[in-house]
């Protein structure tokens, strides 16, 4: 049946999510198992790959960047509250969030994030900027870089001292080896990353033949430089990571486990990898973490969950 072998791929994650079957000897047989949950999941990623291919387009050419002008408000005030005095009111600034940056994931580009970047504007972050990383980039460290000096640029055109990265998959991985590696902790206050391998996934043994696939497996020399200690290191790091997740493999490859780094890892049950930057109650998530004031950093991470039904 072709509807078999479409599914097959998604067998070892069956298995996972079925213990009680051990083996699962034929096919028809794995097929009467799966779980209405994990079918629920992968006809939402059927859907959302479908819509995705569409806007795909619309995502290839880099966004504009918008110039600063006179009659912007300061970068570093967000709103005023007045006091009264003989004059007249007298605004208050209230600190302005920093800027948010859009990073997609591997054969991906800034369309990801569309249903995303629309509802962090929707409260209250304005400044959100998508970017795009070669699709010839055969390199993590040097995507690292130009992400670094992207982030430079965006610092120095909005006047804001730092910013927020959101990371889906592979963008994950490019902006956690910045701000871990380069110093780029000077930078990014916050790193959410959505479905990224930080310990390496062995799914699409076949797809080896690409450098960037290589250095995502585990036991890699990238993967094993991001387990080196980073003592001092200023960036949260907030990830999402699915128990559906078929592109993960371990599922737990997509959290942060690192004694040195301030890492909260929140769990997500009911969607898989693409729905991670596309699903509202996701999105609520994201923003609850870039929303965390700074002292909320400084306290002992903790695991969350999320339930998406």
């Amino acid at each position: 049946m072709q509807v078999t072998r479409a599914l097959e791929p998604l067998l070892p994650l069956c298995q996972r999510l079925l213990p009680n079957l051990p083996g699962l000897p034929a096919v028809p047989v794995r097929l009467a198992g799966l779980s209405a949950a994990l079918l629920k999941a992968t006809a939402l990623e059927i859907a959302i790959l479908a819509g995705h291919l569409l806007l795909y387009p619309s995502g290839i050419i880099q966004e504009r960047r918008a110039a600063a002008s006179a009659d912007d408000p300061d970068p570093d005030t967000c709103g005023t509250t007045s006091v009264g005095s003989g004059d007249g009111p007298v605004p208050l600034p209230t600190q302005a969030p920093p800027p948010v940056v859009l990073l997609h994931g591997f054969i991906d580009n800034r369309s990801v994030f569309v249903l995303l970047r629309r509802s962090l504007a929707q409260h209250g972050r304005h400044r959100v900027e998508s970017l795009n990383y070669s699709p010839l980039t055969c390199d993590i460290r040097t995507a690292a870089e130009l992400l670094g000096r992207h982030i430079e640029e965006i610092c120095a055109r909005t006047g804001s001292s730092r910013v927020d990265v959101v990371g889906h998959s592979l963008g994950g991985l490019i902006a956690r080896y910045y701000a871990q590696r380069l110093g780029g902790d000077v930078r990014v206050r916050t790193l959410v990353t959505l479905g990224t391998p930080h310990s390496g996934t062995r799914v699409a043994p076949l797809a080896n033949a690409h450098p960037i696939v290589r250095q995502m497996r585990p036991g890699s020399a990238l993967i094993e430089e991001l387990s080196r200690p980073a003592p001092g290191c200023r960036t949260r790091f907030v990830s999402f990571w699915s128990d559906l997740d078929h592109l993960m493999d371990p599922l737990e490859s997509a959290r942060v486990d690192h004694p040195d780094l301030l890492a909260e890892n929140i769990r997500v049950t009911g969607i898989g990898h693409l729905a991670l930057p596309v699903h509202p109650a996701v999105a609520t998530g994201i923003r609850q973490a870039l929303d965390a004031a700074p002292e909320d950093a400084e306290t002992a991470p903790a695991a969350g969950g999320l339930t998406v039904a």
